[in-house]
């Protein structure tokens, strides 16, 4: 199934149990509160957990997500209500409208193609005011994180809440030119039923993300390799964190 953790009922509540409060979390919290930001979107919000955290602290969050089950889930969950839910991507952002915009969970390597991703960077910066933060995430391709992605490095058990246990494993293979890889999750039930969900992630470098952003209208205002802010290549965590500022508008 096609991005299945996202779109599956069942897998949603898989993912759910995997993906509890991490220090990526904390880290998104925490460059919130460096700025005033009153208004806030999520895109890419997936089940709300970081959205609904935001909307606690204060600010007014839009979360955005092509994905019914998982925004079915993120408005079951406890202050669910804070927030304002929207079905759809990028396409669907109203202009001048946010202060600040979220891109977590790594959602930047599913705009696989220059013209999808170009874009998604071209709506952020229209749906931003002057001055405004796009603050991403993106696995470093440096670090090759694909090759990492086995059988016997992933196997993993999940507890649901119900106290059944979920075998899951993560396989992965060339996809296209470029850094760009066919993801595979396995996911074993109980009873025997096993689920997979598949996307195509494509891992795109510093000087890529980078020029991406500038070409979409902002000035990249910090880029770290870390959720402890350590600078790009030097942390194990292998990430490429963005703080994006969006520049003022040429003048048609």
């Amino acid at each position: 199934m096609w991005h299945g953790e996202y779109r599956d009922p069942r897998l949603v509540e898989v993912y759910d149990a995997e993906h509890i409060w991490g220090w990526e979390d904390d880290f998104f919290m925490r460059v919130l509160a460096d700025r005033t930001a009153p208004r806030v979107l999520d895109l890419g919000c997936g089940t709300g957990r970081l959205a609904i955290a935001v909307a606690e602290a204060g600010h007014e969050v839009t979360a955005v997500d092509p994905a019914r089950a998982s925004l079915d889930a993120a408005r079951r969950r406890p202050g669910a209500a804070r927030v304002r839910w929207i079905e759809g991507s990028f396409e669907t952002l109203p202009p001048r409208s946010f202060d600040a915009a979220l891109m977590t969970g790594h959602v930047s390597e599913l705009l696989v193609t220059d013209e999808e991703w170009a874009g998604a960077l071209r709506a952020l910066r229209e749906c931003l005011v002057t001055d405004g933060r796009l603050i991403l995430d993106s696995r470093d391709p440096a670090a090759q994180p694909w090759e990492r992605w086995t059988r016997e490095s992933t196997e993993r058990s999940i507890v649901l809440a119900d106290g059944s246990a979920v075998q899951a494993w993560t396989e992965s293979a060339k996809a296209g030119p470029g850094e760009t890889y066919s993801v595979v999750h396995h996911y074993l039930f109980p009873e025997g039923l096993e689920l997979t969900s598949t996307a195509v992630h494509r891992f795109r470098d510093e000087d890529q993300l980078r020029e991406s952003l500038r070409a979409a209208g902002f000035r990249v205002d910090e880029l770290y390799g870390g959720w402890s802010r350590e600078p790009a290549g030097l942390s194990g965590d292998g990430e490429l964190i963005v703080i994006a500022v969006a520049e003022p508008r040429m003048a048609s």
